[in-house]
């Protein structure tokens, strides 16, 4: 793949995560092409575009994976196009394949108050409680969780820095209660589980080492069995709640996106459709003609 694609992209504002996808779904692309004996991507036709889509149907591959791939390759051959390398990007007449909208699953405030009242105060409940309330009040991706560093947590302007790793960097505010949470593991918590070492990642295990993805997963479903809740739990469930929370109180949706840390709005509409299905809940068993 060639290196000034990835250049591309990052001029575009494309993320970690989208790079590594796209350079990955182009090469894939690359490599069936060649198996045809078409020795190069820029004189690909839509025809053969049109025969990998429908093959990656066959193949069973989601909607949402196919559109990716396929988004992948249009950009690609837009980039062709601006080295003036081709006149024409072969995917500009094909339609992306419809997804189905999956409903998004979050907790209700009662829910999240339950689910955050549980960590007990030992050094790990009182690590777990700020980690907890972190995700929450700030509606940050677990990768930004795990990957925070003490520097990019300003508890004096109640602000977290998302560096931009996986994504645009960001400043996000932190609420009272999270803040006086994340104080308290800084105080009593944190030195214990570093003891001897240093290190700049803010939330570390009993080695002293920075928790792992999997390390949040198996804590949050640790909590939520004790909170015995019955939806299924993950760091997305928290991110998803915190955006329909904010939503459900009024916030602009172009706010929320900035929040978020969305390359686009279009991820953040998503959260509308809850709220619109939760207010005509309401109406239909509150309004007596309804």
């Amino acid at each position: 793949m060639e290196k000034d694609f990835e250049i591309y992209l990052k001029n575009m504002g494309k993320s970690h995560n989208t790079i590594a996808a796209y350079t990955k779904d182009v090469a894939i692309f690359e490599a069936e092409q060649k198996l045809k004996d078409t020795a190069e991507l820029a004189d690909t036709t839509e025809t053969e575009v049109v025969s990998y889509v429908l093959k990656l149907k066959k193949n069973g591959l989601s909607s949402s994976t196919i559109n990716r791939k396929l988004s992948a390759l249009r950009t690609y051959f837009n980039y062709l196009m601006s080295c003036k390398r081709i006149i024409e990007n072969p995917t500009k007449d094909i339609k992306a394949p419809k997804v189905e909208k999956k409903k998004i699953e979050y907790l209700s405030i009662e829910e999240i108050d339950k689910l955050l009242s549980t960590p007990d105060d030992s050094i790990k409940g009182i690590r777990d409680k700020a980690m907890l309330e972190l995700l929450y009040a700030t509606g940050i991706r677990v990768s930004e969780l795990i990957e925070t560093g003490l520097e990019e947590i300003n508890l004096k302007m109640s602000l977290i820095m998302c560096s931009g790793h996986h994504s645009k960097a960001r400043v996000v505010p932190i609420g009272r209660t999270a803040k006086k949470a994340l104080e308290r593991y800084i105080k009593e918590a944190r030195p214990q589980f570093l003891g001897e070492k240093e290190t700049e990642e803010f939330f570390i295990n009993y080695n002293g080492e920075a928790l792992t993805r999997q390390g949040v997963w198996k804590i949050l479903k640790e909590y939520a069995d004790k909170a015995e809740l019955t939806v299924r739990i993950t760091p997305q469930t928290l991110r998803n709640s915190f955006a329909v929370h904010m939503l459900n109180n009024g916030a602009d949706l172009k706010a929320l996106q900035e929040l978020m840390g969305h390359e686009d709005i279009s991820a953040t509409e998503v959260y509308c459709e809850a709220v619109k299905t939760r207010i005509k809940d309401i109406y239909d068993r509150t309004h007596p003609r309804a």
